[in-house]
């Protein structure tokens, strides 16, 4: 497993949590991480990890929520952030505005039971972790789409040859025009000289 346990909080009181484990003092230190993240008043958004023996409590601070979950020190960070920013938008969809004046454990019976399906969901199901089920599905799509993908490959490569060459075209165009201006320029610099000469002899 996991994830582990669960807790969802509007500053220091907590309004919903769960642990998988049945003899676990996941709730006390949970607890003691909250009163330590709410402490001067902070009520800014922000993400923290705090370790713990063998487990780490992750913490999100959202919208004035306070989500917690306690997972594995080998599961790293991007599930456990996965399941707590799932965790805090089914809170809120769930509860509105209720969430703001809500007493201490007054979502626990109903909420209690979201968090043990998502605790459950982010500790086994492989879809859970975003990037292995986006690795899967290219890997899907790779295999469907090869012939189709090399095809447009080769169709852009020759697209891209031909530009090439039509930029060649013009590029060579281009300086064969260079030339010609310069050519001009010279030719009607010399005959402007011839004009003036001839007519400083004619005065």
């Amino acid at each position: 497993m996991g994830v582990f346990y669960g807790m969802v909080a509007r500053g220091q009181v907590v309004l919903a949590e769960f642990s998988a484990i049945l003899e676990s003092n996941a709730s006390v230190i949970a607890k003691q991480i909250l009163d330590k993240t709410n402490q001067g008043n902070n009520k800014n958004d922000s993400c923290a990890s705090y370790s713990h023996d063998r487990y780490v409590f992750h913490v999100k601070r959202t919208d004035g929520l306070t989500i917690i979950c306690m997972a594995n020190d080998t599961l790293g960070r991007r599930i456990p952030f996965a399941f707590l920013e799932d965790i805090h938008n089914r809170f809120v969809r769930t509860y509105g505005r209720a969430i703001l004046s809500a007493p201490a454990y007054a979502m626990n019976d109903e909420f209690s039971r979201v968090l043990s399906q998502q605790i459950d969901y982010y500790s086994t199901d492989p879809n859970a972790d975003r990037l292995n089920r986006l690795k899967g599905e290219m890997t899907q799509a790779s295999s469907t789409y090869t012939f189709r993908v090399r095809t447009v490959m080769i169709d852009n490569i020759e697209k891209v040859l031909e530009r090439g060459n039509r930029l060649e075209l013009l590029v060579e165009k281009t300086t064969a025009m260079n030339g010609n201006s310069i050519r001009f320029k010279s030719q009607s610099r010399r005959f402007q000289n011839n004009m003036w000469w001839r007519n400083v002899r004619l005065t």
